[in-house]
């Protein structure tokens, strides 16, 4: 798989629906690389970093999203 750094500009353009689904995507695929880290197959360590960064940066802006919906930061 191609590891792909999102920017938070780039995620804010994306739908909910579309955000939710690339956060699972992008789970199952830490968890495959993960497997393959403590196998010893994995070829390059720092795609791990990579994908938690992008995850945590997803679920920043997704949050963002909900509170907006609630009516604003509480």
């Amino acid at each position: 798989m191609v590891v792909i750094l999102l920017t938070a500009s780039e995620i804010r353009k994306l739908s909910r629906e579309e955000i939710e689904k690339k956060i699972r995507d992008s789970k199952s695929e830490l968890l495959d690389l993960r497997m393959k880290s403590a196998t010893g197959t994995l070829e390059n360590p720092s795609k791990i970093d990579v994908i938690k960064k992008d995850v945590a940066r997803m679920m920043t802006v997704l949050n963002e999203m909900k509170r907006e919906v609630e009516g604003g930061n509480k």
